[in-house]
């Protein structure tokens, strides 16, 4: 698991130590992975059997290095069954007030880490032709939001890796997995509310806030399940249905539930656009409003000031 010293990738941890899985954390902090084991550790079901292996590594930075500690992971523990890409960054701003370091920042975290990791471990699971691989998303990653152009941009590129990879790796019995959780209260999400838009509080306040654990739970399920799109909340099965698009059926009963509810579905995401759209419409005429009030202030100041 790739972020899971905090968030719901520790959470993801938690839930596959309480199934029985020996787990291994790819993270940054070391301070915060070695928190994240002990926590962890108080899950498992088999202490004899279980081990919790924690590598300290930027993920994103050099292919080499995350390549050998694959390999070193798998000749003690044995082949990757399960690889979940969760590490992630957000950042929310205008797309003008956006440094363009930014969104090369939030591709290299979001996007090319997900490939190192994935290219590190697919070779093993193609020698036992079994395995599941899992790309945590985002609902941004399926519209784009006000304030999250660089950010949208990321997790819209891990859709298309995952429906690419899924085609390649399905003689190998290789499952693909694309977690699409919602605005999730975890301490990246309380980062990046300090320098959130309005527009996008306001647009994101609707479908409220999930717990990293129910996440978890959900896609851990949907996971183990071998279901391509995973999702929470009512909203989130909802543009799961609008966008499905050509990703892979997982089973019949999901694309009879498409095609029949597709149609209404896209008439309810249209009312739900123009409610965003009518927040973002809203905000800038109370700002242009403002403008003009200072404008007047500062016109009759200096009308003043001159006399």
């Amino acid at each position: 698991i790739t972020g899971g010293s905090s968030g719901i990738g520790k959470c993801l941890a938690i839930e596959a130590a309480q199934r029985g899985a020996s787990v291994t954390l790819l993270a940054r902090d070391e301070i915060k992975l070695e928190s994240a084991k002990t926590e962890i550790t108080k899950h498992i079901t088999d202490k004899e059997k279980q081990k919790i292996k924690l590598a300290s590594v930027d993920i994103c930075k050099d292919y080499q290095s995350v390549e050998r500690i694959i390999n070193e992971v798998e000749a003690e523990l044995g082949p990757v069954g399960i690889l979940i890409n969760c590490a992630g960054n957000a950042t929310a701003s205008r797309f003008e007030d956006t440094p363009v370091e930014e969104f090369q920042r939030l591709m290299d975290v979001n996007y090319m880490g997900s490939v190192f990791v994935t290219r590190a471990v697919l070779p093993s699971m193609k020698t036992q032709r079994s395995g599941r691989i899992v790309f945590v998303s985002s609902q941004a990653g399926l519209t784009g939001i006000f304030g999250y152009s660089a950010y949208s941009a990321s997790k819209f590129a891990l859709r298309g890796l995952a429906e690419s990879l899924s085609m390649e790796v399905k003689p190998f019995n290789i499952k693909i997995t694309l977690g699409l959780p919602a605005d999730t209260d975890t301490p990246g999400f309380e980062e990046e509310e300090k320098t959130k838009p309005i527009e996008t509080k306001l647009i994101s306040k609707g479908n409220g806030l999930f717990s990293p654990e129910d996440v978890a739970k959900q896609l851990m399920e949907d996971i183990l399940q071998g279901k391509f799109l995973s999702s929470v909340g009512l909203e989130g099965s909802i543009l799961c249905c609008v966008c499905a698009g050509m990703s892979p059926m997982s089973s019949f009963t999901e694309l009879v539930t498409q095609v029949f509810t597709m149609g209404i579905f896209r008439l309810v995401s249209v009312v739900i656009l123009n409610g965003f759209n009518s927040i973002v419409a809203k905000h800038a005429k109370q700002q242009d409003d403002s403008k003009k009030n200072l404008n007047f202030f500062i016109y009759i100041y200096f009308l003043t000031f001159v006399q």
